[in-house]
């Protein structure tokens, strides 16, 4: 069973499981979760906690002993396996299989991991977890989610702000909801309950926002100029290497010529975004810009992109920062004026 972390207090309010899995790349989200099972087992009679790290030498029989051990002063048990590397090995896979082919009912398992990528998802001792328990994803928020996810956050300390300011101050954790949390919390402290002014906010929040090349690449495609501009000014200030940004951007820029080619021959998206390997969330984001990007266009800045590579490599004079700026801008701007 898959749970989204929202809903985890819904879920945790009708009763325990016997199995949890929680994992993820945002990390405030993945403590939270953790944190509320945790005390809604103790609220249910959980007295006594077991926490387990299983690194690279962690002997995975120790598991099922864990789980069999009674305890001399609590009959029901938290279970608490961390595994930070999310990859538990021939060995760990097994265990984790015969575990959940045998759950005590006497326990309550926690199972902590990373973001896990494609293949540890399809993995057979990830599916009998998902099969035998319920599975909390902690996701990072995306941009556009960010100001709902904000405006529920001051609701919980009695603030709010109107549309203008949630904007504004998801541009400034964008990525990084540690820090918009500490934030957010900082908000309470210097102001009462009520409505926050823009100026308030404004004058009381850092910058803490936290970019990836993913992020621009997005902003390009979707063509947000001004977006662009700022998560390229943050990956510089963080010191991003170059040449992943611009193989980043010219991968998303050849996509896009492949699939303009292919819509001119046979006019199938679905086609088109299939030919070209074009698959998941960036489909969507490749079959709007595609819309207001013609083939030409993509083919001349696959030329740019080209120049700024031999910029990269010495191999011609310039500021790289400035070229990758117009290169995305200008690819931001086709169709959009």
């Amino acid at each position: 069973m898959r749970l989204a972390s929202e809903d985890l207090p819904r879920h945790l309010a009708q009763g325990l499981k016997p199995l949890y899995v929680v994992h993820g790349e945002a990390l405030l989200l993945a403590i939270e979760a953790a944190d509320a099972i945790r005390a809604a087992a103790r609220t249910a009679g959980y007295t006594e906690r077991e926490v387990i790290i299983a690194e690279q030498y962690y002997k995975w029989g120790e598991l099922r002993s864990s789980a069999q051990n009674m305890s001399l002063f609590s009959s029901r048990k938290l279970i608490d396996l961390r595994i930070p590397s999310g990859k538990p090995g021939v060995e760990g896979a097994q265990a984790l299989q015969a575990y959940c082919e045998d759950l005590n009912p006497d326990d309550l398992t926690l199972i902590s991991l990373p973001k896990l990528d494609g293949t540890a998802m399809k993995s057979k001792w990830f599916t009998a977890l998902e099969e035998h328990g319920v599975v909390i994803s902690a996701d990072d928020i995306p941009l556009a989610a960010l100001p709902a996810w904000i405006s529920s956050r001051l609701k919980r300390q009695g603030q709010s702000a109107d549309a203008d300011t949630l904007a504004f101050l998801a541009q400034r954790v964008e990525g990084n909801l540690l820090a918009a949390y500490q934030e957010i919390q900082k908000l309470a402290l210097l102001f009462p309950a009520g409505p926050l002014s823009f100026d308030q906010v404004k004058d009381a929040v850092m910058d803490v926002a936290r970019y990836d090349v993913f992020s621009l690449s997005e902003a390009m495609l979707a063509g947000d100029a001004a977006r662009y501009a700022r998560v390229l000014e943050g990956l510089r200030a963080e010191g991003t290497a170059t040449v992943l940004i611009l193989w980043t951007l010219a991968e998303d820029i050849r996509a896009l010529a492949k699939v303009s080619r292919a819509l001119q021959s046979n006019g199938n998206m679905a086609g088109a975004l299939r030919e070209a390997r074009v698959w998941g969330v960036r489909q969507k984001l490749v079959e709007r810009a595609v819309r207001r990007f013609p083939a030409g266009v993509a083919e001349r800045a696959l030329r740019q992109a080209a120049q700024i590579d031999k910029l990269v490599k010495g191999l011609r004079q310039g500021d790289v920062w400035d070229e990758l700026m117009q290169l995305g801008l200008r690819c931001a701007s086709v169709g959009t004026r």
